[in-house]
């Protein structure tokens, strides 16, 4: 018995060490990124010394594929990537605080729909102030220079906005759908409180799901003397838990509201035609809504979470690293939903057209008050001008007279 304790000892520590040694052959899975391999062979660049032993700490490369270095270094990661980003930026800050101050201001959400709106506002905000380090690493030929812990910080942000939006999406998806195929009961159903303490937990899923994100590191130093932050992760490290954890994350994140917020807009679009009590024009504005927001919604967020799902499925049959590529522009292309949330639900919505145009016929009352007035004082000027005039002349005639007189 005791011969197979330590027989049996020996080979877990032969399993061990030859699982550590660099040498020996592994099958290296695909992850979420592009695939970086600690060099061994190579020199090592060396940090700062360490205070307890005077030692240096090396600090570890990582190499990449051929393919990855040129897209690394190409024009798609490097230029068209960035500018597209820079464009979403100018284009959203804008839009979204002049909704959210417009929400807050004038229409002040009391209700539900008021209260996801918001919401939603607020996320893309936040969403598309990160990208300004997105752009700056990009446009910095994909070298951050922020530090590993705001890359932590920015990576997680990033994702926690994007996914809270599609959650938000969906919640105003159910929103509508109770109060359209349910009017009556929607009246018990929905409330303010209700659509705060669901935002909330929409917000607290989010948070949750992208804390490993967070935990863990990001960013590595590549042989290419760039450090990446998320775009390239250590294969080793990151194949058993990342695998998983991102297959299940965007079937949870993406593809439930995908389901929920497809079958609410159908059920929405089936009722508003079956209808005939309410008015034509406003049944066929609704219809075309509906569509136009289940279209955008399908365009921005499936490719980007379709292209990471079949990544995931294929690292088990050596997927290229295209497949990531693939998923990096779509990312990209995807965010200009952060332009088009504020046009169809801000200021698409009947509620901030009316309250816009109560905006613009006050102005445009201001505007005609302040015209006449304008007009009644150049009126009354004219009037005291031609006053002043007559006075003028029959004063110089009278200077006249009496200079005459004083000469004869």
């Amino acid at each position: 018995m005791l011969k197979l304790l330590v027989f049996s000892a020996y080979i877990a520590l032969h399993s061990a060490t030859s699982l550590s040694t660099p040498s020996s052959p592994t099958v290296l899975p695909r992850v979420r990124s592009f695939q970086g391999f600690l060099v061994t062979s190579e020199p090592i660049d060396y940090g700062d010394s360490s205070e307890d032993t005077g030692l240096a700490v090396p600090k570890p490369k990582f190499n990449v594929t051929k393919e990855v270095k040129e897209y690394l270094t190409g024009p798609l990661l490097t230029v068209f990537v960035p500018s597209i980003y820079t464009l979403v930026f100018i284009i959203s800050i804008p839009l979204n605080t002049a909704a959210i101050l417009l929400f807050i201001g004038k229409i002040r959400p009391s209700k539900p729909a008021g209260i996801y709106m918001i919401n939603l506002a607020v996320a893309d905000l936040l969403f598309v102030s990160l990208l300004s380090f997105r752009i700056s690493y990009h446009f910095n030929g994909n070298d951050w220079v922020f530090g590993s812990a705001m890359c932590r910080i920015v990576t997680s942000a990033f994702f926690l906005n994007m996914y809270c939006s599609i959650l938000l999406i969906m919640c105003i998806s159910v929103d509508r759908y109770v109060a359209v195929v349910y009017p009556i009961k929607s009246l018990m159903w929905r409330s303010p409180l209700k659509a705060a303490a669901a935002c909330g937990l929409m917000w607290f899923l989010a948070s949750v799901g992208v804390t490993p994100l967070l935990m863990s590191k990001q960013d590595l130093h590549l042989t290419l003397n760039i450090t990446t932050c998320h775009d390239v992760l250590d294969v080793n490290q990151m194949k058993a838990f990342y695998v998983y954890f991102f297959t299940i994350f965007t079937s949870i994140f993406f593809f439930v509201p995908l389901i929920v917020t497809t079958f609410c807009y159908v059920r929405i679009i089936h009722t508003l035609c079956s209808t005939s009590t309410v008015k034509h024009s406003k049944r066929t504005r609704a219809i075309v809504m509906a569509v136009i927001v289940l279209i955008i919604f399908v365009a921005c967020f499936a490719p980007t979470n379709v292209v990471l799902f079949t990544h995931y499925l294929q690292f088990t049959r050596g997927s290229s690293e295209q497949s990531y590529m693939a998923y990096l522009l779509s990312v990209c292309i995807g965010s200009i939903n952060c332009c088009l949330d504020p046009l169809i639900y801000y200021f698409g919505s009947s509620q901030c057209q009316k309250q816009v145009a109560g905006i613009l016929r006050c102005k445009a009352a201001a505007d005609r008050r302040r015209a006449s007035e304008y007009t009644s004082s150049s009126k009354m000027d004219t009037f005291q001008n031609s006053q002043l005039a007559t006075a003028h002349r029959s004063t110089g005639h009278k200077a006249g007279w009496d200079a005459s007189a004083r000469q004869y």
